[in-house]
């Protein structure tokens, strides 16, 4: 399944719906069936309302779908995540990023993360911070979880995941390296874009076969294979679980490869009329501009 959220103009409203996108392109608005009764339910894989989304998709591939579609035009996607419990993300978790950034390849993985406001939607134009002039681009694959997990086995790590999706980690660099932590460097509003949709685990099941991109202006900055990460999605999760309640719609972001702009000589930073694209085989594109 590829799970939305999105707005269109029925009846003049705007209210933002959850639902699917169809090979065709076409959106499926899952707004008529049972409500989940709170936030993480609408991402819980073994909570109600996903089990019959998962049947409404069933019935699509069989040509018996029940709900109403939308064509793309009449839709404004929204990030498929609007208020993540946790936004955590994982540092320097590509070889060749941790050596153009200077720094010592980790032997754990290095968690931080990103407030919950950062989050934008595809599409969004992210306005740069006041007092930065050193705003830079991350390519990451997200991991959105849906299952409860606590302390889990490596080998078991997975069945934890509701799917992937792409995650732009915008990093404010002159606050990042002042602060001498990273929070306030990542968490401006709109650092974190999502999208433009989660991509559930049975259309991917090995997230360490895919290649991700960044472009800048159309040209392209970043280039991997996510087997390229130090530690892989199942270690991630099974290592932020040693400390940590997982819970469903919680966001990992999983690292970002060698290009970023700090790195380059000489260093590249966004400006306004910017044009970031992240792109991942099997989960789509990313469009974001700068304000």
């Amino acid at each position: 399944m590829r799970i939305t959220r999105f707005t269109h103009a029925e009846d003049g409203h705007a209210t933002p719906r959850i639902g699917l996108r169809l090979g065709s392109g076409s959106f499926v608005d899952a707004s008529s069936l049972t409500p989940p009764s709170s936030a993480h339910e609408c991402y819980d894989v073994d909570g109600s309302f996903l089990l019959e989304l998962k049947a409404e998709s069933e019935r699509l591939d069989q040509g018996r779908g029940t709900l109403p579609t939308l064509d793309p035009g009449e839709v404004r996607l929204l990030s498929p995540l609007e208020r993540p419990g946790k936004v955590i993300c994982i540092g320097l978790n590509y070889r060749d990023h941790a050596l153009e950034s200077e720094m010592e390849l980790p032997e754990e993985p290095l968690v931080f993360s990103k407030f919950s406001t950062s989050i934008t939607d595809p599409g969004a134009r992210i306005r740069l911070p006041d007092g930065s002039r050193e705003v830079d681009y991350e390519a990451e694959l997200g991991v959105v979880i849906g299952r409860r997990t606590f302390q889990c086995a490596p080998e078991d790590a997975l069945d934890s995941v509701l799917g992937y999706t792409c995650v732009n980690d915008v990093s404010a660099r002159d606050f990042q390296f002042a602060d001498g932590q990273w929070q306030r460097g990542k968490s401006c509003d709109g650092f974190c874009p999502v999208g433009p949709e989660i991509v559930t685990t049975d259309e991917i099941p090995d997230p360490q076969g895919l290649t991700m991109s960044l472009l800048l202006n159309d040209e392209v900055m970043q280039e991997t294979r996510t087997d390229g990460m130090i530690f892989d999605v199942r270690t991630i999760i099974a290592y932020i679980s040693r400390f940590a309640t997982l819970e469903p719609g919680d966001l990992i972001a999983t690292g970002t490869p060698p290009g970023c702009g700090f790195a380059m000589d000489p260093p590249v930073y966004l400006a306004a009329g910017d044009r970031m694209s992240v792109r991942i085989s099997d989960i789509g594109t990313l469009d974001n501009t700068i304000a």
